[in-house]
């Protein structure tokens, strides 16, 4: 989902429902940010999430093959390109944390 079709969604629901919070955090660990939205919804208590990450390019293990070696992955990321990820969540009462909705059941694609 592109920035313009995101803050689209944003102001529908600012305009339509109570917004309890709007924040933006950067992701720990790696690069990214992740920016989302709560409010009381037709559900209850919702949440989207949108997760901006860059582009990985190129994926590169390090280490040897000597018992007691120590591995790592070390990630080459695109400058220009970004990967971004929508989720949505309902508040599980029961559980007192977020339950993910598949996005196809709340728009009807089911």
């Amino acid at each position: 989902m592109n920035a313009e079709k995101w803050k689209e969604i944003v102001g529908r629901i600012e305009d339509s429902f109570d917004v309890l919070e709007h924040e933006t955090e950067d992701l720990d660990p790696g690069p990214g940010r992740v920016e989302f939205i709560t409010f009381i919804g037709p559900k209850g208590r919702m949440r989207l999430e949108r997760e901006s990450r860059p582009r990985i390019l190129e994926k590169k293990g390090l280490g040897s093959r000597r018992i007691g070696s120590q591995t790592s992955v070390e990630y080459i990321y695109s400058d220009s390109d970004e990967v971004d990820t929508v989720k949505a969540f309902s508040w599980d009462e029961s559980r007192e944390d977020w339950a993910e909705i598949s996005l196809g059941e709340t728009f009807g694609n089911h």
